[in-house]
């Protein structure tokens, strides 16, 4: 998995790339709670999954983590993209009722 991550105002815009899954959960946690940690103004978190391929529990828990450490910041969790595959996974978690799905960044960006 590679995963890229840019700061866009208030919001961590963070591209994967790859499957995340028990062993690439991990390391989306770690870079993304490092960037948290490390901006504090940084309210909200968008997650671009167009290039996401496969997504297991693991990945769906470590999605779902961020989304409970944003939702203390009082922001919110926007998803971009998902491939079909991901967004049916995604749809029968549930998942895609607590965090909007949006076709792109731009999209996501003024939502919020």
């Amino acid at each position: 998995m590679e995963i890229y991550h840019q700061r866009r105002g208030t919001a961590l815009l963070v591209t994967m790339k790859g499957e995340l899954d028990l062993l690439t959960a991990p390391i989306f946690r770690a870079q993304v709670d490092q960037e948290l940690e490390t901006y504090e103004r940084l309210a909200n978190l968008i997650l671009d999954l167009s290039e996401v391929d496969f997504i297991d529990s693991s990945g769906l828990g470590a999605i779902l983590g961020r989304y409970k450490r944003i939702r203390e910041r009082g922001g919110k969790l926007l998803l971009v993209n998902a491939q079909p595959q991901v967004q049916r996974i995604l749809e029968l978690s549930g998942l895609d009722k607590i965090m909007p799905l949006f076709p792109n960044a731009e999209r996501a960006l003024e939502h919020l």
